[in-house]
This record gives C-alpha cells, structure tokens and sequence, in this order.
C-alpha cells in the first residue's frame, strides 16, 4: 500500500512562505489588498479584516500572518477573547490550559508577538459589505475599512426569557444570570432554567458546590441535557412549561411536565441558562432560519467562523479551527487556488 500524500504547502503570490514563519512584510502580487489608514495616519496595506476578537477571530488572524497576509482585527470590548475570560474552567481544548483566563492571555499574548496583525479595541462594526472587489467593513467611529476579504465571527450572544415560549416570568421575580454567576453561600437548592451548555462549565467550575441543581428544560435541549446527566447533584426537570413567581412564602416555580404532570419547586436561587443567539453586524451576512450565519451561504468576500456558524459547533476548539479555516480560504482565493 502506498503512503498518505502530503499536503501542499501553500504559496503565496510572490513567493512562499512557510507554516508558522512570520514574514517582514508584503510580497509583490496580487495578494496586496487596498490600503487601510493605520493609527497614526500612516497607510498599511491589509488583505484580511477580522470582524470579533474571540478564539475564532484571533485564530484566523494567526493563520492568515501564518502565511504572509496582514490582517486587522476589530472587536468591540477592551480585551481579546473577553467571553473566554467568563469561562472558570476548560477541559476540552489542547495545549494544557485549564482555565478561560489563561487560554485568553496565551491567545492574546501570540497576537502581540505577531507583527502581520494589528489589533483594534472597543471599536464595534456596525455595517459588513461585500462588493465586487473587496470587503469593507464600517466602524462605529465612523471609519470604513476596505481589504480583499474579511472574516466576521462575532460569536453569540445570551438569551433572555421573552424569546423563551416555554417560560413565563411573573413581574417580581428574581433570577440571575448563570454565565459567570457564582453559587449563593450556602444554598440547598439551585434552580436552572435550560440546560445550555454553560451548565457544564458551570458545575465544572464548582467542584465543592454541595447542592441540589434542579434543571428545568424544554425538549430542545435535551441533547444539551448530556452532558450533566451523570453529575449527582444534578436532578433533571423536562418541562413543558415553567412560571417563575416572585418571592414570598411559597414556592418560586410552578411547572407543567410533559407527560401532563404539574408541580412546584422551591430553590435558594435561579439561574438563567437558556441558551445563545447569534449577534452578526448588519449588512451582507446571509443568516438562516434560526439567524446564524453558515459559511457556504455568504456571499463572495465574506467568510464567517465560530459560534456564528451554527447552534451544534458551539466549542473552542470548533471555534479555532473554524478561524484558522476561514483565514486559509482568504488566502487561496487570494493565490488563485480552488479549494473545493
């Protein structure tokens, strides 16, 4: 039997440029993209703009200096990967990280070392464009950045429970936030509304949290439910419907199961775990039914990557991948190579 065939290495317009290898600046070719104002006024050639600083953005920024092309990224809060920063804990993602806030600061930290890259804070994107010869992405500053392509992954944000047709929040009531939410001291009883995958995040960051998590979620999220069925202190609530009341002598939760059974719970706390919506910038992005943003739909220019994509790849990893993907895909169809 022969051996696997290698897989070419890419070549940049003007000429190569090796995996991992940061080059001084700008081949000749086709590849320069039209030039973009830097800070300080002086012109900067860019051929990738970057739209979300997260684990997905900085990954297609890394793979795009990986081979040769400079990249701008623009994300709206004060720090890259500040999402990841929320997350305590992580066991699904290589390199031996364990936490969100140092994964962020190992990210962040690559970004700096990478001169191909300039990054752009607390700046928003309010309109994506894709025209016939480039991408242009406007700034809430008023600024308009033009490159050849531009990948926009601004990921998801949470939900709240007026989009929640199962949930009804009488006036009153006292939930909170699960993401980043740290248990109430002492509590017997926490009381979870959906079962996200944040959940497992979660529990994994309280290994000490001795409590009764009861999980009330509709059908939806019943593949989601997987991943903490196996955690003892987790009691699972399928529902078919939940009114949350406000505080007093009885209890904080009246539910309807799906088999037709009714009921009520009493719990220390609640906390909101009902999932994520996409948050894509207006302008050219093609979402579908549910609002997400996947690739092959976008229109020539415009390439999408992470929790953006689609509701089922929502992880680092998937996330990364997706970035260094999207970066690549710029860069073939700068060279001039099919990709399939």
């Amino acid at each position: 039997m022969g051996g696997m065939a290698a897989e070419p290495e890419p070549v940049r317009p003007g000429g190569p440029a090796a995996e991992g290898a940061f080059p001084s600046g700008p081949g000749p070719g086709p590849a320069r993209g039209p030039e973009v104002p830097a800070p300080g006024g002086t012109p900067e050639g860019v051929e990738l703009i970057v739209v979300g600083g997260g684990p997905a953005g900085c990954a297609a920024a890394l793979m795009a200096a990986s081979v040769g092309l400079r990249s701008v990224v623009v994300e709206e809060a004060g720090r890259l990967c500040g999402k990841l920063r929320g997350i305590p804990a992580v066991d699904n993602v290589a390199g031996g990280h364990r936490g969100g806030p140092e994964l962020a600061d190992a990210i962040a930290a690559d970004l700096a070392r990478t001169p191909l890259c300039r990054v752009e804070l607390g700046v928003r994107a309010v309109r994506v464009r894709a025209h016939g010869d480039r991408a242009s992405v406007t700034l809430d500053d008023g600024r308009r950045l033009h490159a050849p392509y531009a990948v926009v992954a601004t990921g998801t944000g949470p939900l709240g429970p007026r989009v929640a047709g199962w949930l009804t929040v009488r006036p009153g009531a006292r939930t909170a936030g699960l993401w980043g939410a740290e248990p109430p001291p002492r509590a017997r009883t926490l009381l979870v509304l959906g079962a996200d995958r944040p959940l497992g995040t979660f529990l994994r960051a309280h290994p000490g949290l001795d409590a009764r998590v009861l999980v009330a979620h509709p059908p939806e999220d019943d593949y989601k439910a997987d991943e903490v069925r196996d955690d003892p202190r987790v009691e699972l609530l399928p529902v078919a419907g939940l009114t949350l009341l406000p505080p007093g002598s009885g209890p904080v939760a009246r539910w309807t199961a799906r088999d037709g059974r009714s009921g009520a719970s009493e719990a220390d706390a609640v906390l909101l775990n009902l999932g994520s919506a996409p948050a894509p910038p207006p302008g050219d992005l093609v979402r579908d039914s549910a609002g997400y943003c996947p690739p092959r739909s976008q229109p020539p220019r415009l390439f999408t990557a992470g929790d953006l994509r689609s509701a089922r790849f929502q992880r680092i990893m998937a996330a990364t991948g997706s970035g260094g993907e999207a970066a690549l895909r710029a860069y073939y169809e700068l060279s001039g190579v099919p990709t399939g």
